[in-house]
């Protein structure tokens, strides 16, 4: 297929512009709802408020307080003056590694990756919200207290070995973050006013974006509008790329579609110009037993097989590709036949 570069490089692009157009959308719905979600101030009238809605609960909102520990907070693995409530932990190995096309290029896989979540709440003036289900926020914004590169010493036999394998270890990153107590944060959500008396900031149900960020709702909203303006960007980049290889795409198999055309009606013309020339070369006093068995007209020149027949002409032949007309045998092949 001639256009098939065109063809495998148009999925490709199909499959990025789809994931720009839904990344485009996903921040616009998300600036939508936060600047839609009222900002309450966490105070004695916020858990009346939340009570009198229907279900005790309302779908999006955002609240800013303190990060305060239900309990015992976590204390940092690397610096033991600093303690939270979410920790990440990740180990990733750094390698350079041999593509097929023969390149040495850099790359790096997580070998270890670990959370450790225990109870909160956002506090102000007294007041808290517990916040449920912190991992499950879109945006999460963590302290890094720790990101460390242990390099490999590599041996001559690792020189060797990594050369045959196509792969050579660089070194081992460990890095460490943690949303610290007492850390003033924004989060974006559904509040439920619970059973047992308690406000919670939990994920919303109706599936709208879950935040818990240091950033103010402003800025947030700037971020995401910069993002937006990005993935329309892109969008009309690879949207006209897309433009380009289907107009390629459709020259190219107009122009095969037109080539095809004409090289049939060109072998059509070349066909009967050749019947013709045969027609007016044909000897017209033959006998009788030298005629075609069909028109009765032209000559035979055809030898049907197996059975081995020749009674027919070119003309008629074409017509006639499953019994012969003289025994009723299957045919199952043609011959040109000199009869002389």
């Amino acid at each position: 297929m001639d256009y098939l570069a065109e063809t495998i490089a148009l999925g490709v692009d199909s499959l990025i512009l789809a994931a720009c157009i839904k990344q485009y959308y996903k921040n616009k719905n998300a600036m939508m709802m936060i600047q839609g979600a009222p900002y309450l101030e966490i105070d004695r009238n916020l858990k009346e408020i939340v009570e009198t809605h229907p279900e005790g609960k309302l779908s999006y909102v955002s609240v800013r307080g303190t990060v305060k520990p239900l309990g015992n907070p976590i204390i940092s693995i690397n610096n033991p003056n600093v303690s939270g409530v979410v920790q990440l932990l990740r180990i990733k190995e750094h390698v350079v590694q041999r593509s097929t096309t023969g390149f040495w290029a850099d790359s790096e896989r997580t070998i270890q990756e670990v959370h450790n979540v225990m109870p909160f709440s956002l506090e102000t003036k007294g007041m808290q919200i517990e916040v449920c289900d912190p991992l499950a926020a879109d945006v999460l914004d963590m302290d890094v207290i720790s990101d460390t590169f242990h390099p490999t010493v590599p041996s001559v036999m690792d020189h060797i070995w990594g050369f045959f394998a196509g792969i050579r270890q660089r070194g081992v990153q460990s890095t460490e973050k943690m949303l610290r107590k007492g850390t003033m944060i924004t989060g974006i959500g559904e509040l439920v006013y619970a059973k047992d008396g308690t406000l919670r900031l939990q994920p919303p149900s109706n599936g709208a974006p879950f935040y818990l960020t240091n950033m103010q709702i402003t800025s947030l909203v700037k971020k995401l509008n910069d993002s937006k303006k990005n993935y329309r960007l892109l969008c009309i980049v690879f949207g006209t790329v897309g433009v380009i290889l289907s107009g390629l795409i459709i020259r190219k198999y107009w122009k095969h579609k037109i080539e095809l055309e004409e090289e049939a009606k060109r072998r059509s013309q070349i066909e009967e110009s050749r019947r013709e020339r045969r027609r007016r070369m044909r000897d017209e006093d033959l006998p009788e037993n030298q005629l075609c068995v069909v028109c009765k007209s032209n000559p035979i020149e055809i030898i049907l097989l197996p059975c081995g027949h020749v009674c027919l002409c070119e003309d008629c032949s074409s017509d006639i590709t499953e019994l012969c007309p003289v025994c009723r045998a299957t045919i199952e092949k043609r011959a040109v036949a000199y009869v002389l």
